[in-house]
């Protein structure tokens, strides 16, 4: 499964505003999030479609994207472990 590419993400824009928006999360480069040194979230694509992986803890969970419900789910999820 490949990083999310340049029109990946424009599909995400609305999602990655309100990421942005977290206090605790700096995009070093799009669609890649950090807190602190540690990478956090980013987003892949292929061909079952878009995909994110938020490390809340330890390892990587991975997040379908697909529909709103899934997309607000992501955000739920990083808002309650980087603040809103």
């Amino acid at each position: 499964m490949k990083h999310a590419g340049a029109e990946a993400l424009d599909q995400l824009e609305g999602l990655l505003a309100a990421i942005r928006r977290l206090g605790a999360l700096t995009e070093r480069s799009r669609g890649v999030f950090y807190c602190k040194s540690r990478a956090v979230l980013h987003f892949h694509e292929d061909p079952a479609g878009l995909f994110a992986d938020l490390r809340t803890t330890g390892d990587f969970d991975r997040f379908p994207l697909g529909s709103r419900a899934e997309r607000e789910r992501l955000l739920r999820r990083a808002k309650a472990y980087f603040g809103d």
